[in-house]
């Protein structure tokens, strides 16, 4: 672990080197896609294979500056994330695109109790986002929640 840094209620823990799929069964996950689906870049693809169910993300019509979600396989009360900050995959998202997603998803968190949520250094790989920009907003949406938010980079 990298970092661990309080901000109110909210900490903000990174990992670096290590995998984001070894995080806790427990944890709700999150990552950045476009509102096409697409997922054929980055760790997109890895959430594609390990998660499926295309049909039911695309069912739910999500617009950029929202989300869709599936219920996490075998957990309680855990979520994956699909955060929508561009409209095509061959597009790029602004940090007020990715605000209003992080938004959603906390909205959402907040709804159902979620208490860790890890992710890639969102929007920051193929994206091209700068992590401290990214990190500042992370800090910023969530000083008021409790929650552990866990950064994985490989």
């Amino acid at each position: 672990m990298e970092g661990l840094e309080m901000n109110g209620a909210a900490v903000i823990e990174e990992f670096d080197g290590t995998d984001l799929f070894t995080c806790d069964a427990e944890a709700s996950m999150c990552h950045c896609v476009s509102a096409d689906l697409a997922m054929g870049k980055g760790i997109a693809v890895l959430f594609k294979s390990k998660f499926g169910k295309l049909n039911e993300l695309e069912d739910q019509k999500a617009g950029v500056g929202g989300g869709a979600l599936l219920k996490k396989p075998g957990a309680n009360n855990a979520f994956v994330y699909y955060l929508v900050t561009k409209k095509f995959y061959w597009g790029k998202p602004t940090l007020d695109t990715l605000r209003q997603s992080l938004l959603w998803m906390k909205r959402h968190a907040l709804e159902h109790h979620v208490t860790c949520i890890a992710m890639p250094r969102i929007s920051c790989g193929l994206d091209g986002l700068h992590w401290d920009d990214v990190r500042k907003m992370l800090i910023e949406l969530f000083q008021d929640m409790s929650i552990r938010i866990q950064v994985f980079v490989l």
